[in-house]
Order: structure tokens, then C-alpha cells, then sequence
């Protein structure tokens, strides 16, 4: 299933500084969620940017209020343009981007996985269940796909292009992120295809969510079970090769 993507604006977007984006009823639902799934520490890096970002101080309140429901959850908040270097660190050249990292006493674990865009209404789910699943260290895949991603020798670059309003788009995001958790070869990112229109339109996205395989190589349309996106995986590689 897939969604087209309508050129719309984000409805919260005339929000206030001052008001809190997730509101008590949500705020609640979250921390029993992180009561219930997380383990081991999650550390969060968000890289801002200039004043041009329309999404920017709306991304970084809501992980702001994300990370204060749980201690195992921290966030650290960098701008693009003050620390090129942190950037360049995590391969960030877009923003809002957000990076979650696993955490053991201090020393950082880069899984690869990436959100660029805001993580919004169907996506705040993909954060969440990204955030338990790397607190956890476990990817949760079948056993023939582990395989797979075990026997990988080259690198695999998932993006996810989605909007925030496609209900079929996290389970997408979700499946690229397993992989890069499961595979020291693979990376992933959603991207929201809103708020990067020449991304998206460089690789033809007009229905999402699309899944790009190392920039083009590969390409799936909709949200495809974990099989599907193994073959395409592979076939891409193998026309590459």
C-alpha cells in the first residue's frame, strides 16, 4: 500500500514555543511505552540548523520532551553550522536530522540509522519503536534474513522516503532500521519528503513510502514484507557488481 504525496504543511506548525508539543495524555502513553521496552541506555544526537529549517525548533522541542520522560534516554544537540566537525561525524549534511545511538558507560554505539525530517504524526511510532529496539540491541529478524544480512560484503544505504501523514510508511522505516541495527554493512534513514523536495524528486518520489537502495541501485515502491526487501537488496547488488 502506498500514499501519494500531497504538498502539505505539517498542521501543528503554528505552534508556540512555550506550549508543549506532546501534551499529558501522549507524554504518559510514552513513558509506560519506555517503562515497558527499553533496557539498556538510548543516546539521541540532533543536529539543527539556520532559520531557514522550517521543522528544526519543532524537532528538537518534541525530543526535548521525548528524552525527559526516561532516563535511559539522552539527548545531545548539535547546529550544523557551529559543529561542522559532529556533523561530518555522523555523515549529517541535511537538517533537522536525528541519529539514535545505543550508550554503555559513556562509549556511543552508530548503528547507522538516521530520521532526516521531522518524525511527526505515523512517524512518531517509527521513533519510538526505533528508540526501544536500540535500547535493546535487538533487531527482531527471521532467521534467513539475518543470514543475509551476515553474508553482506558491500555496503547497503536504505532511505526511506516518507510524509508524516502515510500510515503505511513506518513499518517501512522500521524494517530499514532493523537491518542497520541487525548488519554493521547497512545504514538507513527516513526521510520526510516534504521538507526535502529535491531529495525526493531526484529519485521520482511521488507515492510513499519509497524505499531508495544505495542511491538508485534499487527501488521499492510501498511497504513490502522483510522477504522483498531482502531480494531487492540483493538483485541490486548483484546488477551493481
Amino acid at each position: 500500500m502506498t500514499e501519494h504525496v500531497h504538498n502539505h504543511t505539517h498542521e501543528h506548525e503554528h505552534h508556540h514555543a512555550h506550549e508543549r508539543i506532546l501534551g499529558p495524555e501522549v507524554e504518559a502513553q510514552v513513558r509506560e511505552f519506555f517503562q515497558k521496552e527499553l533496557v539498556h541506555p538510548v543516546h539521541i544526537i540532533y543536529f539543527t540548523g539556520d532559520e531557514q529549517c522550517m521543522y528544526c525548533d519543532l524537532t528538537q522541542q518534541m525530543l526535548e520532551e521525548l528524552a525527559a520522560l526516561d532516563d535511559r534516554v539522552r539527548l545531545t544537540v548539535y547546529n550544523i553550522q557551529e559543529q561542522p566537525a559532529e556533523a561530518e561525524k555522523y555523515g549529517v549534511n541535511r537538517v533537522p536530522a536525528t541519529v539514535i545511538l545505543a550508550e554503555d558507560q559513556g562509549e556511543t554505539r552508530d548503528f547507522g540509522i538516521r530520521f532526516f525530517g521531522i518524525p511527526a504524526e505515523y512517524e512518531f511510532a517509527s521513533l519510538l519503536h526505533t528508540i526501544a529496539m536500540v535500547s535493546k540491541r535487538e533487531a527482531g529478524l527471521s532467521e534467513p534474513t539475518k543470514r543475509f544480512l551476515a553474508s553482506l560484503e558491500k555496503p547497503v544505504k536504505l532511505d526511506v522516503f516518507v510524509t508524516p501523514s502515510c500510515p503505511y510508511c513506518p513499518n517501512m522505516v522500521f524494517l530499514a532500521h532493523q537491518m542497520a541495527l541487525a548488519s554493521p554493512k547497512v545504514q538507513s534513514a527516513m526521510v520526510e519528503a516534504m521538507e526535502f523536495p529535491e531529495w525526493a524528486s531526484e529519485y521520482g518520489v511521488s507515492s510513499v513510502p519509497h524505499t531508495v537502495i544505495n542511491e538508485g541501485a534499487g527501488t521499492l515502491i510501498g511497504a513490502v514484507p522483510e522477504g522483498m526487501l531482502v531480494e531487492e537488496i540483493r538483485r541490486a547488488l548483484a546488477e551493481a557488481a
